[in-house]
């Protein structure tokens, strides 16, 4: 507003006093500061006041005494003594009548026909006309705002434009305001002041005489303001206003920024408020300019950023203007840039570089930070505003990108960021001359990067960064080298890849060839205690992309080395570049760069390396106190060898064809790596860990299943809960002072010092898992020990209980150690180890123990467990064992299929069923072992309460008892707390477990037979016995008789057991082939057949009685056949068959005679005929014995 250039504003000074009404400070303006507040003064000094306390009433009395002697205060005295009701009352009268005409300029109610121009008008009127004036004209500019949609237009009034008449109009137009706010808004008069000449000098005086209404007036103009202030002749009005009102009230113009940006609207007066800002404090690290549009363009409102870019790209399309704000900010950060731009060149320069240096000079230290901060605002206002800089702006930005920071972590940063926009905006490097500077200044980084790393004191340096650069430029991977510098400068930059091509040639020709490169990274030190908290560039994504792109293999520089020591000097939380690593290395280990160099790949870390990691994991105290490496280099080592391992199996094919065969790691390694407990310690680690933990399972899981036992899961909860904790912190000073010795000599003297023993196992219970493992070969090398008779049982659970919580930690040598500590005394004689391989390969070692172990279920247990687990190692050693010798036997095989398509895969699948079929007969033997072991030994059957088959019958009896008689004296020697019967239980719950695992498993075994007096036990004490109702029929199939058998004689306990529909659907297909087996068996397999399959049908009938009339029918038909093949004794038979179908037509009648039938009633066979001289008569009285059965169960049953 040029227009009012000239007049006097408001100082802050006298606004200030205003508006904290200081008496002392407006006594000491001038006469031309007080003037311009005189209309509020008057009003104060005439007006009651609403605080009546002394200290006003002196304030007051100074008031009137200030403007006693002020000549004008007479007329603004008359101003207010108006009737200002009925001048509000005309005013509104007129805005009715303007509004019927549409604004027209009619008749005025306000003021009558003007003789002369408005000036004279005002000039010879008395108070109250000139009220009527000023009022009259203020209203039809405000009318004219708010018809005119927004549009700006600047209205031509004599009244505001007169220079003779400007404090008379500014007295009336606050007296108007101040008197008639309801009509005349403050925000809407300011509004209307914007649209004539020296308005913002006339809303300058409105404010500082109502000072209270400044963050309203502000925040209304704000609102109703332009987005873009710079792009109309109004917003630059409006813009300046606002200017003026802030610098009237300095303390403010913070919030009215705030204001803003928080609309949005006006980005000039934002700029403009931050040029005129001065800040208190003499500290400004970075400018107040710089923080502040820095923070428009690189916060998180997007919707601020993109307003205020537009401003940056509407301002560079017009001429450049002295006025303009954009060509005024970018003046004030060019200042400050040269500011900082070096002077000298730096002492370290001097000393390093001698006379080379010379022109090339150091940044001070103070100047760092705000020249990052200058370089990260102009990356901004470059890439996301598209400030296109000039010629000169160019030249000072390259001169500051390419000074020498001093070796600061800040200095480190700084030269990052130089870099970084030297990559984004490679179009500041224009001349020879520029790209010449720029080619010194990167050699210059490469030279001092080791300097600047260790004066500096961080990890992460610009050499890595530079490393980086040159690989992905080298792999042509310039998106990769976008979106590094991106995060470098945190913030997202469209760059184009074709602009990198100079800095490509640059960086591949002339400083950095791929040789270089690779040379230059192996030197590189490992970074120390690398973890996620080390953020920026670092070592190790320099050797990631190498490896990627096989640059080390490419020029035959090894890298192994570093990758172990990076591994080994890693900590938590974990770098989430380390997992990738070894995943790359591992595949540049196994897979050639090309094909036509095969050899060209990386060597795998030695078995010597690997075992130096590892190096007192297991000792005492759980190692702590001897263990080398860190947790985390642990696991990463595991990680390695496992998904070496694994690796190694999935590329047997291709690496087949290529006639390669790297070495894998050996057994004995593996035995030595205590996985189990690095992986319970990785447990506790999870967050810390990331993702490892996870990858750690899912290696184990598929390469060691026999280390994933659920059981194992469950039994690890409960030796790392909350109970065992607690015990633990009971645990006395004592408690550790049993020595090896010690307790081999406690189990030595059993059963005398048996006391003793249970006192030293007890303690050892409260021991971590950890602390456990020192005691563990002594503990499983007394095993055989505890075999002997008089041994506590307490001393045997303890035992147990303390080999489970050693299998959390280190299962695998505690399972080896267990199977020879069991070994029968002869083959202990003998001094017979097995090793983890032998047991792998054989399984069923476990099993060849002493027998008195098959008697001892705490020792049965362990022993199951050790089982279980070497079936799954042997399952999981063959597998691998195919996939290795699986393609290499292929090649060596002749080719003999003439070119038949699919006959080069029949190898591979007969060499899978094979491993398939030694599996299962491996499984089915371990099963069938374990069966026998359920049966009683010799001496057993007495105590065992008759058999096998007392388990079902003693529990059916123990149920039917009273409570207070469940157990009486003749079961606690063969009831259900044998060890017999403990034994079966333990056995009968591996067997469900491999049977829910595996049903193919059940099948075989059903299939070979067992003995049938196992029957009731397995059906009662397996529970996923049901499955075997899948495979009776085909088993009823089989043309050997003895499995016809097997299979009713199963299907009847099943029957009873699972009394199901599709039980009965099994027996009745049972009755329907035992009819047809009656037809066509010979008499000699028609005897032994039904004469162990007819008791079977009693439990048919029992299960399901909708059967008996089939089964009957089934009675009657083998006693007639019977009967036909006894025609010589037809006389004694034909009573029996008549007995026979009268039984079946009404056995309720029959069922009285029935139940005092007796053998001795029965047609008996003559003296002289030898017992089962004849087969047949031996059927019939089964038959009938059966008939008897079925009825006395159903009677039973009824009653």
């Amino acid at each position: 507003m040029a227009d009012s250039v000239g007049l006097q504003f408001v100082s802050p000074y006298a606004f200030e006093a205003m508006q904290k009404v200081d008496v002392v400070r407006l006594a000491a303006l001038s006469d031309l500061e007080l003037r311009l507040l005189l209309p509020c003064l008057v009003r104060m000094a005439l007006c009651a006041p609403a605080d009546q306390s002394q200290a006003w009433t002196q304030d007051k009395k100074l008031i009137l005494r200030l403007l006693s002697g002020v000549e004008a205060v007479n007329s603004i005295v008359a101003l207010l003594s108006v009737d200002f009701h009925a001048l509000e009352q005309d005013a509104r009268k007129e805005q009715q009548l303007r509004h019927k005409t549409g604004g027209a300029n009619g008749e005025s109610i306000l003021v009558s026909q003007l003789q002369h121009g408005l000036t004279l008008e005002f000039e010879h009127s008395d108070p109250l006309r000139r009220l009527r004036l000023a009022l009259s004209e203020l209203l039809a500019i405000m009318n004219k705002v708010a018809d005119s949609n927004g549009e700006y237009f600047l209205k031509s009034s004599e009244l505001f434009e007169s220079p003779v008449y400007l404090e008379e109009v500014a007295d009336v137009l606050c007296i108007l305001q101040a008197e008639l706010p309801s009509l005349l808004p403050i925000v809407d008069v300011a509004e209307a002041l914007l649209h004539v000449r020296n308005g913002d000098w006339f809303l300058c005086l409105l404010v500082a005489n109502v000072p209270d209404s400044f963050n309203e007036v502000c925040r209304g103009l704000i609102k109703s303001g332009e987005r873009q202030d710079e792009e109309s002749a109004g917003g630059r009005r409006r813009t300046e206003a606002l200017r003026q009102l802030c610098q009237m009230n300095p303390s403010q113009a913070l919030n009215i920024r705030a204001m803003v940006v928080e609309e949005c609207h006006l980005p000039g007066l934002g700029v403009a408020l931050t040029l005129d800002y001065k800040p208190d404090s003499g500290d400004e690290a970075v400018s107040p300019l710089v923080s502040f549009v820095s923070g428009l363009l690189l916060g998180t409102n997007s919707k601020v950023r993109t307003w205020f870019s537009m401003f940056i790209r509407n301002g560079q399309q017009r001429k450049r203007e002295s006025s303009s704000v954009l060509w005024q900010m970018r003046r004030q950060l060019l200042l400050e840039l040269v500011a900082i731009l070096p002077r000298s060149r730096s002492t370290h320069d001097s000393e390093a570089d001698g006379e080379s240096s010379s022109g090339y000079s150091g940044l001070r230290e103070e100047h760092v930070v705000k020249a990052s901060a200058l370089l990260r605002l102009y990356c901004a206002l470059m890439g996301i505003a598209g400030l296109r800089p000039t010629d000169e702006e160019a030249e000072q930005l390259l001169q500051l990108m390419t000074s020498r920071p001093p070796a600061t972590p800040a200095g480190v940063r700084f030269v990052s960021l130089s870099f970084c926009k030297l990559l984004a905006f490679p179009t500041l490097v224009s001349t020879p001359e520029q790209e010449q500077l720029m080619v010194m200044w990167l050699s210059w980084m490469i030279k001092e990067e080791e300097y600047f790393e260790s004066a500096a004191g961080v990890s992460a340096s610009f050499g890595e960064m530079l490393l980086l650069v040159a690989m992905y430029f080298h792999s042509n991977q310039l998106s990769a080298i976008i979106e590094l510098v991106c995060s470098t400068l945190g913030m997202k930059i469209a760059i184009k890849p074709s602009s990198l091509s100079k800095m490509k040639t640059i960086f591949t020709q002339e400083i950095f060839t791929e040789q270089v490169v690779t040379a230059h990274a192996v030197r590189v030190p490992v970074t120390n205690n690398l973890s996620a908290n080390i953020t920026g560039f670092l070592p190790i994504h320099c050797i990631y992309q190498l490896l990627r792109s096989r640059a080390f293999t490419k020029h035959k520089v090894s890298i192994k080395d570093w990758i172990f020591r990076q591994l080994c000097e890693s900590s938590t939380p974990l770098h989430t570049q380390l997992l990738p690593l070894i995943d790359v290395y591992i595949n540049s280990i196994l897979t050639p760069a090309s094909k036509a160099n095969p050899e060209a790949t990386n060597q795998p870390i030695t078995e010597q390396e690997i075992l130096s990691v590892f190096q007192g994991v297991t000792g005492g105290n759980g190692g702590r106190g001897l263990q080398r490496y860190s947790i985390t280099a642990q696991l990463l080592i595991l990680y390695y060898v496992l998904s070496y391992e694994e690796a190694l199996l999935a590329n047997t094919k291709t690496l087949a064809q290529m006639q390669r065969k790297p070495k894998s790691y050996s057994a004995s390694l593996m035995d030595q790596i205590p996985i189990k407990h690095l992986i319970r310690q990785a447990q506790g680690l999870q967050k810390e860990l990331g993702g490892l933990h996870s990858a750690l399972l899912r290696l184990l899981a598929t390469n060691y299943p026999h280390l994933c036992m659920v059981e194992d899961w469950l039994c690890e909860e409960e030796v790392t809960g909350t109970l065992p904790l607690l015990r633990r912190m009971l645990l006395s000073s004592t408690a550790r002072k049993y020595s090896h010795s010690q307790l081999q000599e406690a189990f030595q003297k059993l059963p005398a010092s048996g006391p003793r023993l249970m006192e030293m196992l007890e303690h050892l219970t409260l021991l971590s898992p950890s602390d456990l493992i020192p005691y563990a070969e002594v503990l499983t090398a007394s095993m055989g020990l505890l075999l002997e008779e008089g041994v506590p049982r307490r001393i045997l659970q303890t035992l147990n209980k303390l080999w489970m919580v050693l299998n959390t930690v280190m299962p695998r040598r505690l399972w080896v150690m267990t199977v020879n500590a069991l070994q029968p005394p002869a083959k202990l004689l003998r001094q017979q180890r097995y090793t983890q391989n032998d047991l792998t390969v054989d399984p069923l070692i476990v099993l060849r123990c002493d027998r008195r172990v098959f008697r001892c279920p705490p020792l049965m247990d362990i022993t199951l467990h050790v089982l279980n687990g070497y079936l799954l190692a042997s399952k999981a050693y063959l597998n691998a064992h195919l996939k290795e010798t699986a393609d290499l036997e292929r090649q060596t095989q002749p080719v003999s299929n003439l070119g038949l398509t699919g006959q080069p895969d029949a190898p591979d699948v007969t060499r899978e069923e094979l491993k398939n079929a030694l599996l299962a007969a491996q499984d089915s033997a371990a099963v069938q072992i374990l069966l026998e072991v359920c049966l009683p030994f010799e001496g057993e059957e007495q105590l065992a309460g008759g058999g096998a088959d007392s388990l079902l019958q003693s529990m059916k009896g123990s149920l039917n008892k009273p409570p207070g008689e469940a157990r009486s004296a003749g079961e606690d020697e063969g009831g259900l707390l044998s060890d017999l019967r403990e034994v079966q239980c333990l056995i009968c719950c591996l067997l469900h477990q491999m049977f829910i695992a595996d049903p193919n498993i059940a099948k075989l075994v059903h299939f070979q037979g067992y003995p049938q007096a196992l029957l009731p036990l397995t059906v009662a004490g397996i529970p996923s016995m049901h499955i075997c109702l899948d495979f009776i029929p085909e088993l009823l199939a089989q043309p050997q008789q003895e499995k016809q058998i097997f299979a009713i004689q199963l299907l009847s306990r099943l029957c009873t057991q699972y009394a199901l529909p599709k039980s009965l659907s099994v027996a009745r297909l049972a009755v329907s082939v035992m009819g047809t087996l009656l037809t066509v068996l010979t008499r000699s397999k028609r005897f032994s057949f039904f004469k162990h399959t007819l008791p079977c049908l009693v439990s048919f009938c029992q299960a399901f009685p909708p059967l008996y009339d089939d089964i009957a029918t089934l009675l009657v038909q083998v006693g007639q056949v019977c009967a036909s093949d006894v025609a010589n004794k037809a006389r004694d038979i034909d009573p029996f068959i008549a007995r026979l179908q009268y039984l079946k037509g009404k056995p309720q009648e029959a069922a009285l005679p029935v139940v005092a039938l007796s053998k001795s009633s029965l047609p008996k066979k003559p003296s002289d005929e030898p017992i089962g001289a004849d087969p047949d008569t031996q059927l019939c009285y089964c038959i009938e014995a059966t008939f008897m059965d079925i009825i006395h169960g159903s009677l039973q049953a009824e009653h």
